[in-house]
């Protein structure tokens, strides 16, 4: 069958201009919103009421607290009773705090390997639960002999590459915490160790920001949380003078600049609770999550 010229090149003009308006169309779409930071606190397992889980689980839930931070220590064979415990509730696994043995900085090299593979058994079970990652420090003041810079640096990387790539495989991350000069002598600032997340060239090995710890070693809680940057993945959060409940140090409790670095790096993760209380938990723990979305607001 002959196709008429003009017939053709009508409806070839006719269907480029559907198509080009198409294109345009799709160009001028607005990029899907990204979704708002919020507050979202977490409670480590020693933070509310309760003798069990569920009870524990029923009280965060009437306080609207959406995070869940459990300790690694035998987490593997855990895992199944936090699902249970969890299951048609609105709170999720945040981060896994700790549990391993053993430091990445140190000179034995049996002392580093025992951390790597039980670092990986607590993130496997992390993974499982859905966490967004396993809190490491790589090695405290006490954990002695220490290999010293710049090689302790440049082991613990090669170490992260190692473990990042395994948290990746799970579906988690693993997260350096620096804390302060009293507890540790290689990593105290929140910038560091986000440049060694860098470093690793691997999105398994991410970083948190300590408020306690921020406050002896930190200029500013903007200036620190801004360093992390998107290499921030966890928030603990204190009170700042004897790490209490947050508010139980008074006017000293404040954290609206680093909530304001939060908002601004759009944060998606927890601010999760790691500290004591002076008084009944009955009290101070609603009061402490009062004034964090007090707080929150006003950043």
């Amino acid at each position: 069958m002959n196709t008429n010229r003009r017939d053709f090149i009508k409806t070839t003009a006719v269907t480029a201009g559907m198509m080009g308006i198409g294109s345009i169309a799709s160009a001028c779409a607005a990029p899907a919103a990204a979704p708002k930071p919020e507050l979202k606190l977490s409670f480590q397992e020693s933070t509310p009421p309760g003798s069990n889980l569920n009870e524990k689980f029923d009280y965060m839930e009437k306080m609207g607290i959406v995070g869940f931070e459990p300790g690694g220590n035998g987490l593997a064979g855990r895992v199944n009773d936090i699902q249970q415990a969890l299951r048609g509730r609105k709170i999720k696994v945040s981060a896994i705090c700790a549990g391993f043995s053993g430091w990445l900085i140190a000179e034995d090299e049996a002392k580093r390997r025992e951390c790597m593979e039980t670092s990986k058994e607590i993130m496997a079970a992390g993974g499982e639960l859905g966490s967004t990652g396993m809190i490491l420090v790589p090695g405290f003041n006490g954990q002695q002999p220490s290999l010293q810079m710049p090689q302790a640096r440049e082991v613990l990387i090669e170490q992260l590459k190692e473990l990042g790539d395994f948290a990746v495989k799970h579906n988690t991350t693993l997260i350096l915490e620096p804390l302060n000069r009293s507890e540790a002598w290689f990593l105290r600032l929140v910038a560091d160790a986000a440049a060694i997340a860098r470093d690793t060239e691997t999105p398994g090995i991410t970083c948190l920001g300590d408020f306690w710890h921020m406050t002896r070693e930190e200029i500013s809680d903007y200036g620190a949380f801004m360093s992390g940057g998107k290499y921030l993945r966890h928030i603990h959060i204190a009170s700042r003078e004897r790490r209490k409940m947050p508010g139980e140090d008074g006017a000293a409790d404040n954290y609206v600049d680093g909530f304001r670095a939060l908002k601004e790096l759009n944060y998606q993760y927890y601010v999760s609770f790691e500290c004591g209380t002076a008084g009944n938990r009955e009290e101070t723990v609603p009061a402490a999550v009062k004034l964090l979305r007090e707080q929150w607001k006003k950043a």
